[in-house]
């Protein structure tokens, strides 16, 4: 009992400190406010005058010119007034948490030591079972009064403060019920159903919404207190239902959206948890009537002022597809028809507020919102027809609404909201492909896996548009994210239809695969460079995709057309199979010849060493497969035909290369091609010299160096013939500027 009087004494203490200091805070307020306004006082004074002095001639050009210009005076201080900043959707938060975050930490941890205080006293032995909670109930309740005492000069303080006294009540009753047994579980029910009725009366009787929040928190976690581990959901839903309606109405008196922010969290959280234990029909009711709860809340702006704030239309945005979500999924798993009975009913209430902003010609924010809903939701239905994967398709569509609310609106949040949900999509997006891997003799483009595939690139796509010039004017920015995002974009949409061809032509061998699929990724970069203007696509992606474009033409002219041929020299396929590759020089020589479009590639010098290597491989192997063809008719004689063309035609093609090179060079005046020309020439002799000689025969050797020097002579002879002719342009423009 001595450390009991200990405590009791040392509380008293404490209570008399902190009352002195009260007093002499209150005494120091008064002072800094009487200082505050001896100082403001001549101030406020001084700006009078000055206004005054402004406003006369104001008012004299206004009475001159009343009949031309009636508001001029009003127009002029409206432009000369700064603007507000915009303020970020978390500071408000953020400031709370700055003015408040000692009381915070000081009544948890008050909450704290009297929890450890009644352990303790429960191991000494000093009370029993009915005691301890009896212990409980009466220092939430001293908590309680506390605050009460202290909301009128100090009201945030008090509201947490009795916030933490009802947080006492709720875990007494629940340590009462789960760990003492002091009373059934209906009772525990009714004292924590009791709990929140008080507090949420005394936040209405405070005016405080921190109080309420606390009321709204413990209101939905007094199930999981109480819990036994036993289901009940339609007692449970019926009174989260309760709760929910309680919260609308004092979300429509009193203005307090974060009440209903609070409510919409755990009930979807109540609502997911069942549907994915125990889905049932009657999940469907507490579906819809949340729906409606949730709507309403959502609306409540609209109704009264016909404006929507930003987190009223993220409340929209949010209700109508996660409810999709769960209904949806309910009725698959139940094996109900038809699914899209929700998003097209849920489409259909979007569509009578837009025919309402329609109707009356209101064609600004609210009618875009209610707009992309319906459409959003019809989209889902009509995807959901399809048999497409539910989570998938809705995640996609609903990144796309966000992307749309932010271009609309400009505020940062639908932004942020979108930044956070794309990867899950894509997550969900991978996901789906898995099952390509796992499904056999799925129709072409209308199966599954590929009209969800279907849905995410189209909303990409749009995504892509929506997305494009979003920097201010004359304002400098890197978009990194935005960039980020278009990469991962343009993955996707080659990745979803590069899968849905691999699948169809998997019966093929490997290397016929392997063709195709370089072929695809060949000619899906070409179209992304010509549409290089419409899609906004960054200088720097620009020359990233040409790199790779060059790239891909060289190994499917090296690797794949190779193991093409062997297939066909097993007749595997035919040989006009391997006629199909050589439509990638389509997309090649056009991007070579347009100068628009290797405008930004041509600013540094690697660039040319990528082309030339591209296509020095892409022709050597050209050649060297066709000549494989019509020279074999099986796989045996292969080797001795390689080696032929490698030591015969090989150095021809080369010096052709290297000479067409060094003539490019001379006339473009790009000295880059004319070192790749010269180094080309270089290692062709050296591999001539040192190998190819000593592995022909007679006939052969001859006819290599009759032909090599003839070519090597002509390209010669073109050196100097065009360096004779810019000598002579030179020199002739010397002269005329002399004359």
């Amino acid at each position: 009992m001595s450390e009991i009087l200990l405590v009791l004494f040392i509380i008293a203490i404490i209570f008399f400190i902190f009352n002195n200091l009260n007093n002499k805070i209150r005494r120091l307020e008064k002072e800094v406010s009487d200082l505050t306004t001896k100082i403001n006082q001549p101030l406020q004074d001084r700006e009078i005058q000055v206004l005054q002095h402004e406003q006369k001639p104001v008012e004299e050009i206004k009475t001159q010119n009343t009949a031309q210009q009636p508001d001029v005076h009003e127009k002029i201080l409206a432009d000369n007034r700064p603007s507000p900043p915009q303020k970020d959707w978390l500071e408000p938060v953020f400031d709370f948490l700055k003015q408040n975050i000692l009381t915070i930490v000081g009544i948890f941890t008050l909450v704290l030591g009297l929890g450890y205080f009644v352990k303790y006293a429960i191991d000494k032995n000093w009370i029993g079972e009915t005691s301890r909670a009896g212990i409980g109930f009466v220092a939430g309740t001293g908590i309680m009064l506390l605050g009460h005492f202290l909301r009128k000069n100090y009201a945030v303080f008090a509201s947490i403060i009795t916030g933490g006294g009802i947080s006492v009540l709720y875990f007494t009753a629940t340590i009462g019920f789960q760990e003492y047994h002091l009373f059934t579980q209906n009772t525990a029910f009714v004292i924590t159903t009791l709990i929140t009725i008080i507090s949420i009366a005394l936040a209405h009787y405070y005016k405080s919404e921190i109080l309420i929040i606390f009321a709204m928190l413990g209101g939905f976690l007094a199930p999981l207190m109480i819990s036994t581990g036993k289901s009940n959901y339609l007692f449970l839903f019926t009174y989260l239902t309760l709760l929910n309606i309680g919260m609308l109405a004092t979300s429509l008196l009193k203005h307090w959206k974060s009440v209903g922010w609070t409510a919409y969290i755990f009930t979807s959280m109540y609502l997911f948890y069942w549907t994915s234990e125990k889905p049932e029909l009657l999940s469907i009711v507490f579906y819809i009537i949340s729906y409606i709860i949730f709507y309403i809340f959502a609306l409540q702006d609209y109704i009264k002022k016909n404006t929507l704030s930003t987190s009223d239309t993220l409340m929209l945005v949010l209700i109508n597809f996660s409810s999709i979500i769960g209904l949806v999924y309910t009725f698959k798993t139940l094996s109900y028809e038809p699914v899209i009975i929700f998003p097209l009913v849920f489409a259909a209430g979007n569509g009578v507020l837009l025919l309402r902003e329609y109707g009356k010609k209101s064609f600004g924010f609210s009618y875009s919102i209610f707009a992309a809903l319906t459409i959003s939701l019809v989209t889902v239905a009509v995807a959901l027809q399809f048999k497409t994967h539910l989570i998938t398709s809705v995640w996609a569509i609903e990144a796309s609404l966000l992307v749309y609310l932010w271009k609309k609106s400009g505020h940062p949040i639908f932004k942020t909201c979108f930044y956070v949900l794309f990867p899950l999509m894509i997550i969900a997006q991978m996901m789906t492909w898995t099952e390509y891997f796992h499904k056999e003799h799925m129709g072409i483009i209308f199966n599954p896996v590929f009209l969800t595939s279907l849905v995410t690139v189209s909303t990409t796509v749009l995504n892509l548009f929506l997305l494009k010039k979003t920097s201010e004017p004359g304002k400098k920015d890197d978009h990194f994210f935005e960039n980020v995002f278009a990469v991962v974009s343009y993955g996707v949409i080659y990745i979803a239809l590069l899968l849905e061809i691999i699948y169809h032509i998997s019966d093929m061998p490997w290397a016929a695969m392997l063709s195709i699929g370089l072929l695809f990724s060949i000619y899906y970069l070409f179209i992304l460079i010509l549409l290089r203007k419409k899609l906004d696509i960054d200088g720097r992606i620009q020359v990233g995709l040409i790199y790779l474009f060059l790239i891909l033409i060289a190994f499917n002219s090296s690797l794949a057309a190779s193991e093409v041929v062997t297939v066909v020299l097993r007749k595997q396929l035919t040989f006009g199979f391997y006629t199909i590759h050589l439509l990638q020089w389509i997309p090649f020589v056009y991007i070579l010849w347009n100068a628009a479009v290797m405008k930004d590639f041509y600013k540094t010098k690697t660039s040319y060493l990528a082309i030339s290597v591209s296509l020095v491989i892409g022709i050597s192997y050209g050649f060297y497969n066709t000549y494989i063809l019509s020279s074999s008719t099986d796989i045996s004689s292969i080797y001795k035909i390689k080696e032929h063309f490698t030591i015969l035609y090989l150095p021809i093609i080369w010096t052709v290369l290297a000479s067409i090179f060094i003539y490019v060079s001379l006339k473009k005046n790009i000295p880059e091609y004319s070192r790749i020309g010269f180094i080309l020439i270089g290692i062709m002799v050296l591999k001539l010299y040192s190998y190819d000689v000593w592995q022909m025969d007679n006939i052969s050797r001859i006819t290599a160096f009759i032909i090599l020097g003839v070519i090597l002579l002509l390209s010669s002879f073109t050196f100097q013939r065009l360096k004779n002719i810019i000598k002579n342009m030179v020199d002739k423009k010397e002269e005329e500027k002399k004359n």
